[in-house]
């Protein structure tokens, strides 16, 4: 039973308040005695790269080395509650309750100071719909106001959980560990230009980067991070779940924690910027020649959303994913370097599980944790494509491919999808028969296909003529597909005859093959 000591309380929140003197926790470097941090379930991580735990905590391994206490051990009721689920009953906790519950027990402590648990309290609360407020270095002191100064530390050295420690680890990964060392036959390649002919003739189902194709740009020449905040401190960007000042991000972006940080990625960011973009008089950017036309500008206003400025510190980035309504897309970097890992649109990513009818994708929550978990088994399948593209580079993604990118370094980027002649049997085919899946149109766009179909009629009847060809063509080749399997599944039951000393099967080749539906 947890015994609500309440004068304990509330010196704890008196003495973080006023910080009578509080230091931050030091550490010893021990062997031999139990207290140094083994994992035992994770030898791909390089420990000397990961420094102790603020805290003190260890991974649960550590418990079967060591000779003090256990802190779990004082949990009382709540010992029968694995790590897992007792955290989730944290985010029902006001801040109030949550602080008290962490002054119970040590171990309670150290899931009370959970960032993850405060992440979510900021979001639900006025602070997490302000634009501009002072940034603390962690969710927790900025929803509490608590300079560094003002923070209570405990010692939480007899606390195991891997829970509670995992978090950690995954924010001290060595991201070089993962994106150096290529294989060859691995390798995203790279050109300094294509003509559109050699584009559309060999490369637009291809991954590549360019090198020599976005020098041109102003953008290139005059945009860091720090010209951005000189020039527009005040302008709200989104960044995922919060719409912050650009010199609040900066703030958190410098000085956070987070195993996965918060991704700048804002659609808007032309109109408020007051950007031109095209190659007229005063632009910033343009997009490149190589790519050919863009078939969605044929929805003139009403095409979807499909330019974003991406902003964000090293370790940001995204989880894998394909790009909407089967686009395809390039990723000019502009400041940084960013890390891609890359699969054709069939091929089945180690850690990433699709439903049936690919509305849904399950992967770790993180990228640290799938690296730590699948990049090694990722980057041996065939299939696999890795690169890095840098600052002055430009990335091309096809229609369908998954990919993961990380930030090596703090970095600006600028992303557009479009729909390239090649691909457009694809788009017609995801508009089609994936209507639940479409997103980025307006909500007043009710028929994004029967839109698109009407507009390509009207300018290019004979490219929508062949693109309608070639879909027709594809169902055809899935139906035949699913007749031969249902084929030989019904000959199974059919009784045994007498073998002819001849046998067939069949396989699914080809880049282009689809999972039977």
């Amino acid at each position: 039973m947890i015994l609500p000591h309440h004068q304990r309380h509330n010196r704890s929140i008196a003495f973080e308040e006023a910080a009578n003197g509080s230091q931050p926790l030091t550490h010893r470097s021990v062997t031999g005695n139990g207290d140094k941090e083994v994992d035992l379930e994770d030898s791909s991580v390089d420990s000397s790269a990961v420094p102790l735990h603020p805290l003190g905590i260890k991974p649960l391994g550590n418990k079967y080395f060591s000779n003090g206490n256990d802190a779990r051990k004082y949990l009382g009721t709540l010992q029968g509650l694995p790590d897992e689920m007792l955290m989730q009953l944290l985010e029902y906790l006001d801040t109030r309750t949550l602080r008290l519950l962490g002054y119970t027990c040590k171990f309670l402590f150290a899931c009370c100071m959970s960032d993850d648990v405060w992440k979510t309290i900021f979001l639900e609360s006025d602070l997490g719909k302000q634009s501009s407020f002072p940034w603390l270095g962690s969710w927790r002191s900025t929803v509490l106001g608590l300079s560094t100064e003002k923070q209570i530390q405990i010692d939480c050295a007899s606390v195991f959980s891997d829970v509670l420690h995992r978090p950690f680890v995954c924010s001290h990964i060595s991201l070089r560990n993962y994106t150096t060392k290529i294989p060859a036959g691995n390798e995203i390649d790279r050109m300094e230009d294509l003509s559109y002919e050699q584009f559309a003739d060999k490369w637009s189902k291809k991954p590549f980067i360019l090198t020599k194709c976005i020098q041109s740009w102003p953008v290139s020449q005059t945009w860091s991070i720090d010209s951005l905040l000189a020039q527009c401190p005040d302008v709200v960007f989104r960044a995922e779940a919060v719409d912050w000042t650009f010199r609040t991000y900066c703030d958190y972006m410098r000085n956070s924690r987070d195993e996965s940080p918060l991704y700048l990625f804002d659609r808007k960011f032309a109109e408020k910027m007051k950007l031109k973009i095209g190659k007229e008089e005063g632009a910033a950017y343009w997009k490149p020649d190589c790519f050919g036309s863009d078939l969605f500008e044929l929805l003139g206003a009403e095409r979807p959303a499909h330019r974003w400025l991406i902003i964000g510190p090293e370790r940001s980035g995204s989880t894998f994913h394909k790009d909407p309504n089967a686009t395809s897309a390039w990723n000019a970097v502009i400041q940084g370097a960013k890390y891609w890992i890359m699969f054709p649109p069939s091929a089945s990513v180690p850690g990433v599980y699709v439903s049936k009818d690919s509305s849904e994708v399950t992967s770790p929550l993180s990228i640290a944790e799938w690296l730590l978990e699948f990049h090694r088994e990722a980057r041996q399948l065939p299939e696999c494509r890795e690169g890095i593209c840098r600052a002055g580079e430009i990335l091309h993604v096809p229609s369908g491919w998954w990919h993961l990118v990380v930030n090596l370094e703090d970095g600006i980027a600028l992303t557009q999808n479009f729909v390239p002649k090649s691909h457009l049997a694809n788009v017609l085919s995801f508009l089609s028969d994936k209507a639940d899946q479409v997103s980025g149109f307006e909500d007043d766009v009710s028929d994004p296909y029967n839109l698109f179909v009407k507009r390509l009629r009207e300018e290019c009847p004979e490219l929508l003529e062949e693109g309608l060809r070639q879909l027709a063509e594809k169902q055809a080749q899935k139906k035949r597909r699913w007749d031969a399997v249902v084929g030989d599944s019904e000959a199974e039951d059919q009784p045994q005859k007498k073998s002819t000393g001849f046998s067939f099967g069949f396989c699914f080749g080809g880049d282009d093959d689809e999972e039977i539906p």
